[in-house]
């Protein structure tokens, strides 16, 4: 997957990549700079994860308040 699909994954799940480039252990402009590559599917599959993680605490936080 190109760089430009994965962003486009992240901000279509409503997240920010500077959210998803914490969790990975990266600074933004890493993971910026990270995008210029293509990713292969284990880089996919933990982003993926990483969106997932987010979207359950979000929603758990959510319902707290």
């Amino acid at each position: 997957m190109i760089g430009s699909e994965v962003k486009k994954l992240v901000l279509d799940s409503g997240l920010k990549l500077w959210q998803v480039a914490e969790r990975w252990g990266l600074t933004d402009g890493n993971f910026s700079r990270r995008l210029r590559k293509p990713f292969n599917e284990s880089e996919v599959e933990r982003i993926k994860e990483i969106i997932v993680d987010i979207k359950l605490e979000q929603a758990g936080a959510d319902n707290e308040q």
